[in-house]
């Protein structure tokens, strides 16, 4: 069998072939694609059939799963559920990129994962609208392919289609990290360190919760990151976003002034809108008022307690614990808003 060579700009991958790829997986056929580690061959992982014939082709033994690979990174819940803050740091630092995690599913078994950094790869998904199953496209015990040419040499008679993107990025396989088990485990060391690796895994994350994050927010973010420096933490990651944020708005002028006085610029400072995965991947989670932690349980439910209005941490005077908003308020309501934020934080760098 002669397969349908496409070749493909990476940078600008044209629709109508990586459909004519889609298509042919929709079909039952196997495909050779780019990812930035190696070239990979893909098949449909509902087709039995297709899964059966890629195991003959790789001759590869049935007791050794294939991963998968997906498009977007909440499509990982599609395959696991009950994720630990740890899978969604790894996510969050990794994907798009050369990391496979090993996760539970409810039936007992296992799976893995992973999320190319290649355009191609990404878009060949994405038409097909499902996980793909996608081993590096070698024989069983050969060296995985890092350009076209090597990948179409052993495959190239098996596959009904093969993308040529020329040599990939990286041209070394993923790191695969079993998360089914605490410690964790490398499985393989490939594109990704050990070390890079644990330092994701051993941080903390912070996450401050305001309603624009373009003053609270920021100010409790710009302060804690400067008190960590000071006492030389390096384990420790400061998030801040917003519940109604408008994304790429830089802060406050009064807020600018005020950390200013702090020895602090906030002048490379963009909000964020607040999203699952901050929630998901965060240790503790801080909030101006209390309508930003109900908004934040309503968004994920598991995280209640670990969110907590940060004036909880200050001995200021007064029965609201909230920390009002200073938007369209003078200087002075501004400074005393973060003397607020500064006393609570130096209980909470206590604690952490």
């Amino acid at each position: 069998m002669k397969p349908r060579i496409i070749k493909i700009n990476p940078e600008q991958p044209e629709e109508e072939e990586i459909r004519t790829v889609a298509q042919a997986l929709l079909d039952g056929g196997l495909a050779i694609i780019p990812t930035e580690t190696v070239y990979g061959i893909a098949a449909d992982m509902r087709n039995k059939e297709t899964i059966d014939r890629l195991y003959e082709v790789k001759q590869r033994s049935r007791n050794k799963p294939f991963s998968l690979i997906i498009d977007y990174k909440e499509r990982v819940e599609e395959f696991s559920s009950g994720l630990s803050r740890l899978v969604y740091k790894l996510i969050d630092r990794f994907w798009p990129g050369p990391l496979t995690l090993i996760l539970p599913k409810t039936d007992g078994s296992t799976i893995g994962l992973r999320m190319p950094d290649n355009n191609i790869a990404q878009r060949v998904i994405a038409a097909v609208g499902f996980a793909l199953v996608c081993p590096s496209a070698n024989l069983s015990g050969k060296p995985p392919p890092v350009d076209f040419d090597e990948a179409i040499k052993d495959l190239g008679d098996k596959v009904e289609v093969a993308i040529d993107a020329g040599k990939a990025r990286l041209g070394i396989e993923s790191s695969i990290v079993d998360l089914t088990q605490t410690p964790y485990r490398i499985l393989r060391q490939g594109a990704l360190s050990a070390e890079e690796i644990s330092q994701v895994a051993n941080k903390k994350t912070v996450l401050f919760v305001c309603t624009g994050n373009s003053c609270r927010s920021v100010m409790a973010k710009a302060y804690l990151e400067k008190r960590l420096r000071q006492e030389k933490r390096s384990d420790i990651e400061v998030l801040s976003a917003g519940i109604l944020g408008i994304p790429n708005l830089g802060v406050s002028p009064q807020t600018q002034q005020v950390l200013e006085k702090e020895g602090i610029s906030a002048e490379k400072h963009r909000s964020l809108k607040i999203n699952n995965l901050m929630i998901k991947k965060s240790d503790l989670i801080l909030v101006m008022e209390r309508m930003h932690e109900e908004r934040i349980s309503e968004l994920v439910p598991e995280a209640k307690n670990r969110v907590f209005l940060l004036k909880e941490f200050a001995r200021m005077e007064g029965s609201s614990l909230d920390i009002e908003d200073p938007i369209g308020q003078p200087l002075e309501f501004h400074e005393r808003t973060f003397s607020i934020i500064k006393e609570a934080i130096e209980r909470v760098i206590k604690i952490i």
